[in-house]
C-alpha cells in the first residue's frame, strides 16, 4: 500500500473510531488490539495487512516509531495508561483480619474447647429448683447451694473462651503478618523486574509496570515476555508458548510468518524488537486472570505447586503486572529445556501431576510427630473421662446407693460437664499447637534475616531445607568467580600471544576482520560504559564474555560503536543466537556487492572442528588441515585452558549472492569456516569463594561444579576454589564422557551407572542442561546412602529451569539471572555470590534447631502437664491443673517460648557438624534425655506439693474440693511452681546438643530476655492475691473480709452468708460490720492482755455474721501461744491506735474457711483449740441480740 492511500486510510479510520473510541486521539481502540491479539500466525499477518497496511501503519496508528519508539512524554504516557490500561493486574484482595481470624476459629481443638466452655458457661447460670433437694443428691450437690460459690461458677467458661480468643487472635495475627510480609517480598521481587525498552531513541532498562501500549520493546534470550506485541523484526526467534498453549515444542516468529508474542511466554532463542499492543488485564495472561476471578489462580497454583505454600501468597498478591507469575500460574508443564528431550517430556507430564517437591525434611518430620502427639493426646484424654465419670457414677449411685433423681440431673450434668472439660484440657495440653507458631515464626525470622544475607526466599521451606543440604551442584561462571570477563591471551596470525599484543603488531587485515567480527556478532544490548566511580572498572552490561571480547576490540585500540552505527540491528540479514546445542552465534551480514559474510565466536574446540582454513600473519587465509588441529588444541588452547582461562574461537565465512544459500539448513552453513584468531578470556574466582567452600566441607555438604566450560579451566577454577584438591580420588569429566558412563545402549540414563558415577564426581565440564538436571535428578533418586541426598542447584540461564525445579533448593542469580530461571527457583541470590549460600545452609540449620529446641521446651510441658493434669483427675477427681491455667500455660508459654527460642540467632558453629539427613529422627536422643529428666524432676516436686503441700506450708488442702469451690492457696502453689518450673526450663532449651553452660550467649538475644521477665511479670500478676486488688470488686458484692492479704484469686468467696443478713440491705449490713469491728477490736486487745498476763481466755464460740460455719472440718487447730505483734501497753497508751482496723496492727481474727489462709493459721491470737473465732460476739453483747432480733 502506498503512503498516500496508507494515510489516507489512517485518516478515515481515524475518524471511524473517534465515534467508537471516545478516550481520543489513537487510530486503534482497546478492543480492536485484543481481537488483533487472539489471532496466530498468517491470519494475524493478513489482519494487520488489511487493517493497517503493515507493521509502520499500526506504529502510526498507535503514535509511535517503529526505532525510535516513544517520546516518553509524561501526559502522552499517561494518557496511554487512561486508554489502554496499566499493565498490572489488580492483586487478588489480601483476607481481611477478620476472615484470618475465622479461620483461626475453625481448628478442632479450639471448638471442642467453645463447646464445652459454653456448656459450663449456661450450666453455672442454671440454679436447680426446689430449697432441700441438695442433701438427696449427694456429693453432687456439696456447695453447689453456696450462693457466693455459685456466682463464681461462671468465671471458668468465661476464662477459656478468653483464652480461645486470645490464641485466635495470636494466630491470625501472625497469618496477617506473614501475608503483609511476603507482600513486601513480592513487590520487591516485582520491582527489581525490568524490561529494555526504547524511548527517544534510547535503549532503557524500564520498571515492568512503566510499559504502555506503543513502547518499543528489545526481547532477546532468556527474557519471560511482560506483555502482549507484534514483533516488528527478529532473529532466529523461538518463543516457548507451554505456559499458554501447552504445547512443549518451541513456536518460531518472523515478522512476516507469525507476528504474534504473548505475555508470559519465554524466549527461548534469538533476539528482535516488539511493538507492545496489549497491557494489564488486556493481554493474553491478563485476560485468562480475570477469567480465574480476578486474578485467582490460588486453587490452580495449589494444585500445581504444593510445597510452595507462599507462592501463591506471593503470586496472587499482585501489586505490578509481573505477568510471569501469572504465566507461572498457568502453567500446567514445567519449562523444557531447550534440548526438549522426549524423556525430559514424559517426566515432566508425570511431574504436573505431582506435587512440585515433596515435603520439607522439617516438615515431613513435624507432621509425624503432630500426629503421633494427637493420638496419644486422645487416647489419654478419654481414658481421663471415662475414669473420672466411672469414679463418680460408682462413688454416688453404687457405694452410697442413691437413686437418680430427676431434679439433680442438671447436678449431675455440671459434674460430667466439668469432666468432659478436665479431659479436654488434657487434649488441648498435649496437643502442642504451639508448633506450628514456632515453626512460621522461626521461618518469617530467618527470612527477613537472609534478605540482609543476600538471599531472597520465594519459598518459605526451602530455608529450612537448606539447612539440610548435603549436595550443591554450581554454576562456576558469576557464582565461583566474579563473573567480569576480561581477554588476557591470544592467538592470531600464528602467534600465540600471552598477553593482548599491541595493535601493530597484527595486520591490518586481520585486525578489521577481527574488530568487525567482535562488533556485529554479539547482542547489540551489550556494551562497555564507563565506570560510575572515579578509578573504578569499567561496567560491563550484557553478556559478560562479549564484553570480555569487546574490551578486547578497545584493548586494541579501536572503537566498536562505530562499526554498528554503520549496520544498524535491523540490517543484519540473519542471526543464529547462542544456545546451549550450537555452542555458538553467528551473524549474516549482506555486503554492499551482494555477497553475504557470516561472523562466528563460540567454544573454540566447537568452532574450530568448523574451520578449513585460519587466517596468517598477513592476514590471508591458508589451509587449516585436522593435523593443524590437534597441534592447535595442544599448544595454544589446552595450556590456556590449564590456567584457567575460557577460550573462544572467532571465524567467518563468506557466500555468493547467487544462488542465496538455504539459511535453515544449519549445518551446511555453519561449517568450512575460516579462524581469525582464539581468544582466552579470564573470569577471576571470588576472593570469598574458597574459604566459603571449606566450609561447606567442613559441614558435611559436597560441592560440585557444573559448568559449560572446557574441561581444563573448569579444573584449574576447581583447584583454585578448593573444590577438588591435587592427589584426591575424584572425577573430572566433560558432558559426553558423563553421558557415555550413565547410559545403556539404548540410550536411557540407568541408576546403577549413575550410583557409580555421581559419588566421586566433582567437576562436569561442557556440560548441557540437560546434564544437569539428569545428575540432580540422579543423586535425588540415588540409593546409595541411607539418608536421601538433599541438593541445592544454582543456575542463571532458561536452560537451567529444570534443574532448579527438580533440587530440593534452586538457587536462581539475582543478578546476571534470567526471569525464567528466578521463576523456576526457591531462592534468589541477589548478589550472585556462593558465599551467601553459605549463609543459606547456616539459617537452614538454625530454623531446624530453633523448632527442636522450641520442641524440647514445649514436650516437657506436656508430658508433665498430661501427666498431672491425668493422675491428679484419676485420683483427686479435679485436675489440680484448672482448663484455665493449662491454657494460660499453654498460650503464653508456647507462644512466647516459640517467640523466645525461635529468634535465636545462627552461630558458626551450626556449620561444624553434618547434615541431619531425612531419616534421623526431629527429637534426638540427647533431647529425649532432657525431656525424660526434666519431665521427671517437675513431677516428683509437683506430686510432692500436691499431695503433702498442705503439711509443708501448713495450709488447708485443695484436693477433694467440692463442684464450684473457689481455688484454693494450696493449688495456687502448685500452678505457681508449674509455671516457674517451664521459664527455667525455658532456658534450659536453649541447648540441644549436650551443651553444659546454657546461658551462652543469653545477651545476644534480648528478645529472649524480654520474654522470659515478662511471662514472669505476668504470672506475678496473674496470681496476686484479689483482696489486694480491691478495686476490681464492687463494694461489698462479695462478703469476703478485705483485710486479708493472704487471698486468692478472682472467683474468691469464702464465707457462706446468713440468710437473715441476705435480706438487709447493703448499708446495714456494713454498718453492722463496722460495729462489729470496734467490738472486735476491744476483744483483741483483751485477748493479747489475757494472754500476756493470765493465761488463756476462753471465750464461748458464737455466730457471727463473719463465721457462720459450723463444721468440725473447717475448724482450726491452733494451740501454740504466740508472741503479740503489739505490745498492748502501746495501746492502751493511745487510744488512736486502739481503733486502728486489726488488719493495719498486723493481728487478725481466726476466719476459719475452706481455704483457710496461710495468714490465718499463723494469727497472733491465743486461743484454745475450742475457739472458734475470737471475732465472735458474745452471748450477751448488744450486737448479738440484735442479730437475733432481726
Amino acid at each position: 500500500m502506498g503512503d498516500l492511500t496508507n494515510s489516507d486510510y489512517y485518516s478515515k479510520n481515524q475518524r471511524n473510531d473517534v465515534s467508537s473510541n471516545h478516550e481520543g486521539g489513537f487510530g486503534v481502540s482497546v478492543m480492536e488490539l485484543r481481537e488483533l491479539m487472539e489471532l496466530r500466525g498468517s491470519e494475524a499477518v493478513v489482519k494487520i495487512q488489511e487493517e493497517y497496511g503493515d507493521m509502520d501503519g499500526l506504529c502510526q496508528r498507535l503514535r509511535t516509531s517503529p526505532t525510535e519508539g516513544l517520546t516518553g512524554d509524561a501526559t502522552d504516557l499517561d494518557k496511554r495508561k487512561e486508554v489502554y490500561g496499566e499493565n498490572l493486574i489488580p492483586p487478588k484482595k489480601p483476607k481481611t483480619f477478620l476472615q484470618l481470624v475465622w479461620e483461626a476459629l475453625q481448628d478442632v481443638t479450639l471448638i471442642i474447647l467453645e463447646v464445652a466452655a459454653l456448656i459450663s458457661l449456661g450450666l453455672s447460670f442454671y440454679q436447680p429448683p426446689g430449697g432441700d433437694s441438695g442433701e438427696s443428691c449427694g456429693t453432687a450437690a456439696a456447695g453447689a447451694e453456696d450462693e457466693g460459690e455459685a456466682e463464681a461458677g461462671w468465671i471458668e467458661g468465661a476464662a477459656i473462651l478468653l483464652s480461645v480468643v486470645c490464641v485466635v487472635l495470636v494466630t491470625a495475627f501472625n497469618d496477617w503478618s506473614k501475608e503483609k510480609q511476603f507482600r513486601g517480598l513480592q513487590s520487591r521481587i516485582e520491582q527489581e523486574q525490568k524490561f529494555q525498552v526504547v524511548r527517544g531513541a534510547q535503549v532503557i532498562q524500564l520498571p515492568v509496570a512503566d510499559i504502555v501500549v506503543g513502547d518499543i520493546a528489545q526481547i532477546k534470550y532468556g527474557d519471560l515476555l511482560p506483555t502482549d506485541g507484534v514483533l516488528i523484526q527478529g532473529n532466529d526467534l523461538k518463543i516457548d508458548e507451554s505456559s499458554l498453549t501447552g504445547e512443549s515444542d518451541h513456536v518460531k516468529k518472523a515478522a512476516d510468518r507469525d507476528p504474534m508474542l504473548l505475555s508470559g511466554t519465554h524466549v527461548m532463542e534469538g533476539s528482535g524488537r516488539m511493538l507492545v499492543t496489549a497491557v494489564g488485564v488486556n493481554s493474553q495472561t491478563g485476560i485468562i486472570f480475570t477469567l480465574l476471578g480476578a486474578g485467582e489462580p490460588g486453587e490452580e497454583e495449589k494444585k500445581e505447586k504444593k510445597g510452595k505454600i507462599q507462592d501463591d501468597n506471593m503470586e496472587n498478591n499482585q501489586t505490578k503486572v509481573k505477568k510471569q507469575d501469572g504465566a507461572a500460574a498457568m502453567e500446567m508443564q514445567p519449562l523444557k529445556s531447550a534440548e526438549g528431550g522426549e524423556m525430559e517430556e514424559k517426566e515432566e507430564k508425570k511431574k504436573a501431576n505431582v506435587s512440585k517437591k515433596e515435603k520439607s525434611v522439617l516438615q515431613g518430620k513435624l507432621t509425624k510427630l503432630a500426629v503421633q502427639i494427637g493420638k496419644a493426646g486422645l487416647v489419654m484424654s478419654a481414658i481421663t473421662v471415662i475414669i473420672l465419670v466411672l469414679y463418680f457414677a460408682v462413688d454416688n449411685f453404687v457405694l452410697q446407693k442413691r437413686p437418680w433423681l430427676t431434679e439433680c440431673t442438671p447436678i449431675y450434668v455440671q459434674y460430667f460437664v466439668k469432666f468432659f472439660i478436665i479431659g479436654v484440657t488434657v487434649l488441648v495440653v498435649a496437643v502442642p499447637e504451639g508448633l506450628p507458631l514456632a515453626v512460621t515464626i522461626s521461618l518469617a525470622y530467618s527470612v527477613k534475616k537472609m534478605m540482609k544475607d543476600n538471599n531472597l526466599v520465594r519459598h518459605l521451606d526451602a530455608c529450612e531445607t537448606m539447612g539440610n543440604a548435603t549436595a550443591i551442584c554450581s554454576d562456576k561462571t558469576g557464582t565461583l568467580t566474579t563473573n567480569r570477563m576480561t581477554a588476557v591471551a591470544c592467538y592470531v596470525g600464528d602467534v600465540h600471544y600471552k598477553e593482548i599484543p599491541e595493535p601493530g603488531l597484527l595486520s591490518v587485515k586481520s585486525l578489521d576482520i577481527l574488530v568487525n567480527a567482535i562488533s556485529l556478532n554479539s547482542a547489540y544490548t551489550t556494551k562497555i560504559l564507563p565506570a560510575t566511580k572515579e578509578g573504578g572498572l569499567p561496567m560491563q552490561v550484557g553478556n559478560k564474555t562479549e564484553c570480555g571480547l569487546l574490551g578486547l576490540v578497545l584493548d586494541l585500540k579501536r572503537d566498536y560503536q562505530p562499526v554498528r552505527n554503520q549496520i544498524p540491528e535491523e540490517k543484519l540479514y540473519k542471526v543464529y543466537t547462542f544456545n546451549s546445542v550450537r555452542k555458538s552465534m553467528s551473524t549474516v551480514i549482506k555486503l554492499p556487492d551482494g555477497s553475504f559474510r557470516m561472523y562466528s565466536k563460540g567454544a573454540s574446540e566447537i568452532v574450530l572442528k568448523k574451520c578449513t582454513k585460519i587466517l596468517n600473519q598477513e592476514g590471508e587465509p591458508r589451509v587449516f588441515r585436522p593435523r593443524d588441529k590437534d597441534e592447535m588444541v595442544k599448544k595454544v588452547i589446552e595450556p590456556m585452558a590449564c590456567d584457567g582461562l575460557r577460550t573462544i574461537c572467532v571465524a567467518y565465512r563468506d557466500f555468493p549472492a547467487d544462488p542465496e544459500p538455504l539459511w535453515d539448513n544449519e549445518n551446511d552453513i555453519l561449517n568450512e569456516l575460516t579462524a581469525v584468531c582464539v581468544v582466552g578470556i579470564e573470569d577471576p574466582v571470588r576472593p570469598e569463594v574458597p574459604s566459603a567452600i571449606v566450609r561447606c566441607q567442613r559441614a558435611g555438604i559436597t560441592v560440585r561444579m557444573v559448568t559449560g566450560d572446557n574441561i581444563n579451566t573448569a579444573r584449574a577454577i576447581a583447584i583454585k576454589c578448593g573444590i577438588i584438591h591435587p592427589g584426591e580420588d575424584f572425577l573430572c569429566i566433560d558432558g559426553k564422557e558423563f553421558n557415555r558412563r550413565i547410559r545403556n545402549e539404548k540410550g536411557e540414563v540407568e541408576q546403577e551407572r549413575m550410583d557409580k558415577v555421581w559419588p566421586k564426581l566433582r567437576v562436569l565440564a561442557r556440560s548441557s542442561p540437560t546434564d544437569k538436571h539428569t545428575l540432580v535428578k540422579g543423586i535425588i533418586d540415588s540409593c546409595l546412602t541411607d539418608q536421601r541426598q538433599v541438593v541445592a542447584v544454582t543456575g542463571d540461564g532458561t536452560n537451567d529451569g529444570p534443574a532448579l525445579k527438580k533440587a530440593d533448593v534452586g538457587f536462581a542469580m539475582g543478578i546476571a539471572g534470567t526471569d525464567v530461571a528466578k521463576e523456576a527457583s526457591d531462592i534468589i541470590l541477589t548478589d550472585d555470590n556462593f558465599s551467601s549460600i553459605v549463609k543459606a545452609v547456616m539459617w537452614g540449620r538454625n530454623v531446624y534447631d530453633s523448632i527442636s529446641k522450641f520442641l524440647q521446651f514445649q514436650l516437657t510441658v506436656n508430658v508433665v502437664a498430661v501427666i498431672v493434669a491425668f493422675t491428679g483427675a484419676c485420683i483427686t477427681q479435679d485436675s489440680p491443673l484448672k482448663a484455665v491455667q493449662m491454657l494460660w500455660v499453654n498460650l503464653i508459654m508456647d507462644t512466647f517460648a516459640s517467640l523466645a527460642l525461635a529468634t535465636e540467632p545462627p552461630t558458626e558453629a551450626l556449620l561444624m557438624r553434618k547434615p541431619y539427613g531425612r531419616n534421623k529422627p526431629l527429637i534426638s536422643s540427647t533431647m529425649t534425655k532432657n525431656i525424660l529428666g526434666h519431665g521427671i524432676y517437675q513431677l516428683v516436686i509437683i506430686f510432692s506439693l500436691l499431695f503433702v503441700g498442705e503439711q509443708i506450708f501448713d495450709i488447708d488442702s485443695g484436693r477433694h474440693a467440692p463442684l464450684h469451690s473457689p481455688p484454693s492457696e494450696h493449688y495456687t502453689i502448685i500452678f505457681n511452681t508449674f509455671v516457674l518450673m517451664q521459664l527455667f526450663n525455658e532456658i534450659n532449651a536453649r541447648k540441644i546438643h549436650g551443651e553444659r553452660n546454657v546461658f551462652d550467649g543469653i545477651f545476644r538475644n534480648p528478645i529472649f530476655c524480654s520474654i522470659v521477665f515478662g511471662t514472669f511479670a505476668i504470672q506475678v500478676i496473674a496470681t496476686i492475691p484479689n483482696s489486694k486488688l480491691r478495686f476490681l470488686r464492687g463494694a461489698g458484692q462479695l462478703t469476703k473480709k478485705n483485710e486479708m492479704p493472704g487471698d486468692e484469686d478472682m472467683n474468691e468467696d469464702n464465707e457462706e452468708i446468713d440468710h437473715a443478713e441476705r435480706e438487709l440491705r447493703r448499708g446495714q449490713v456494713l454498718w453492722f460490720r463496722g460495729l462489729n469491728r470496734i467490738q472486735t477490736q476491744i476483744r483483741v486487745v483483751n485477748a493479747f492482755r489475757s494472754s500476756l498476763y493470765e493465761g488463756l481466755e476462753k471465750p464461748d464460740s458464737r455466730p457471727s455474721i463473719h463465721n457462720f460455719m459450723t463444721h468440725p472440718e473447717f475448724r482450726i487447730e491452733d494451740t501454740t501461744p504466740h508472741i503479740p505483734l503489739i505490745d498492748d501497753t502501746d495501746l492502751e497508751e493511745d487510744p488512736a491506735l486502739r481503733m486502728i482496723p486489726q488488719s493495719q496492727t498486723g493481728s487478725q481474727p481466726q476466719s476459719p474457711n475452706k481455704n483457710n489462709n496461710a495468714v490465718d493459721s499463723g494469727i497472733n491470737l491465743t486461743i484454745d483449740t475450742t475457739s472458734k473465732s475470737a471475732a465472735s460476739s458474745g452471748p450477751a453483747s448488744p450486737l448479738h441480740s440484735l442479730e437475733t432480733s432481726l
